[in-house]
């Protein structure tokens, strides 16, 4: 067990070596010592690639962390059986087998990815003679973006909500690559570390990454934006609301993240823009994305209990039966007779920018949530719905009127992180920051402590400081 985290660290840097024994011991052809490889720009280039690969895996947000596990967590999903995969997730059965080694996957590959950034991070300045101003900004600003974005991943799974659980224990803050177990750090450690972390990849990035001067192809990287999208997640979490507003309103005042056009939304199946491209400030690229989600989880198989989807009764009810919202209109889509979220069925257009192509993206932070983030934390309701009025009307709905009340916009707003975030896996953590007790297609009252995820038992032996 005492070797646990140090073989975590060889894993986070498998992507880019054969194994931990000749990352440390030997230098073949086909290998490269830890020396070497931040000797070189295209070293701590290789390195951050190696993180971002990571993230991709199915462990994290390729699967478990996006339209898998915590999705099924969040009720979006109607499977059942002996068996069926998510059936014991969607019980919130947190003691079951399944459960335990999705979230055994998730603390592991979380862990070893932040490893792997601590490494760009460190030799970021011990090599810093070997990068170019722009190139430190870039890969420095990057790395210390992603380990704030892991953190506090793990925070929103495994720790407890922040208004009751602010000064309990939650989970290390790794900054650090080595055998040794951390004293976990508090809920409220965790924000402000992860917020000290953003602090200065905003200052590295905000004049030398290229999302600021070009176009948005930067979206599969921590960019500057998605480091403020960040920020503006992380402070509404914390209950800072004029931090969050100002955080988000940078991200949306930038016009670099246009909402998708009605035109590219309902557009011939072969060239639909379902992931709603243009409005993703931070993405991941996942290349082996058609493995398991197209056909695999969104496709009739003989059975819709066994696959990820839902009635159509329940898609009615989700989408208010509206006869104009597009997301219910050209996203949820049949097949074999029965109704599917088509979000990520495969969609690619030939002499495409890598950054551009709609079959190998996951969305991360979208440019919605900062609306939604503006609504929540607005200083007046009118001011509130307006925001959200933004997104309504970009999903072509009617407007809400403007003298609703605090509780209808509440409401409002509740609805349009369950239609927008529908198999993206943010909807369980806003259930969560919000003490929602009944979520939606749910029959019974959850009690709260659902919302905490239990520490691996692995983590657990060979950390005694919990």
């Amino acid at each position: 067990m005492k070797n646990k985290i140090f073989i975590a660290i060889c894993f986070a840097l498998s992507a880019l070596f054969f194994s931990c024994k000749k990352y440390l011991d030997v230098n073949p052809k086909s290998s490269i010592s830890e020396d070497e490889l931040f000797q070189s720009e295209a070293g701590f280039n290789q390195a951050l690639t190696g993180v971002y690969s990571q993230m991709a895996s199915r462990s994290l947000y390729g699967d478990n962390l996006s339209m898998g596990f915590v999705s099924a967590l969040a009720q979006n999903y109607a499977v059942s059986g002996s068996g069926v995969t998510f059936v014991e997730t969607r019980a919130l059965n947190y003691t079951s087998g399944e459960v335990v080694n999705f979230t055994n996957s998730i603390w592991n590959v979380s862990y070893s990815a932040i490893a792997g950034a601590n490494k760009v991070i460190i030799n970021s300045e011990k090599q810093k003679n070997v990068l170019s101003t722009s190139s430190y900004a870039l890969v420095r600003g990057e790395a210390l973006g992603l380990r704030a974005y892991l953190h506090f991943e793990l925070l929103r799974m495994f720790g407890p909500e922040y208004a009751a659980g602010a000064q309990l224990k939650a989970i290390p803050y790794k900054t650090t690559v080595d055998q040794f177990a951390n004293v976990p750090s508090t809920t409220a450690e965790v924000v402000a570390l992860a917020l000290k972390d953003l602090e200065e990849a905003e200052r590295l990035l905000k004049d030398k990454d290229p999302i600021q001067q070009t176009t948005p192809g930067r979206r599969i990287k921590m960019n500057y934006y998605a480091v403020k999208a960040l920020e503006a997640r992380i402070k509404l979490y914390a209950g800072d609301k004029p931090g969050a507003l100002a955080a988000a309103q940078i991200v949306v005042n930038s016009a670099k993240f246009p909402f998708v056009t009605a035109n590219a939304a309902k557009a011939a199946a072969g060239l639909r823009d379902r992931l709603y491209l243009t409005e993703e400030v931070f993405c991941i690229r996942v290349r082996d994305l058609v493995d398991w989600a197209d056909p695999g989880y969104f496709r009739f198989n003989g059975s819709t209990s066994r696959t990820l989807t839902r009635s159509t009764a329940n898609f009615n009810t989700l989408y208010e039966a509206s006869s104009t919202d597009i997301r219910y209109l050209y996203r949820i889509e049949q097949d074999g007779g029965s109704p599917y979220p088509s979000k990520f069925w495969q969609t690619y257009q030939y002499n495409t920018l890598d950054s551009n192509r709609l079959d190998q993206h996951v969305p991360l932070i979208r440019l919605s949530e900062m609306y939604y983030i503006l609504a929540e934390a607005a200083p007046t309701v009118s001011e509130g719905v307006n925001y959200l009025n933004v997104v309504r009307q970009n999903r072509s709905l009617a407007p809400l009127a403007n003298t609703i009340t605090a509780t209808a916009l509440t409401n409002e707003i509740t609805k349009e992180y369950q239609k927008e975030f529908y198999a993206e896996g943010q909807l369980f953590y806003y259930y969560k920051r919000k003490n929602i007790v009944r979520p939606q297609f749910m029959t019974a009252n959850i009690p709260l402590s659902k919302y905490v995820l239990p520490i691996p038992q692995t983590e657990l032996e060979f950390n005694p400081n919990y």
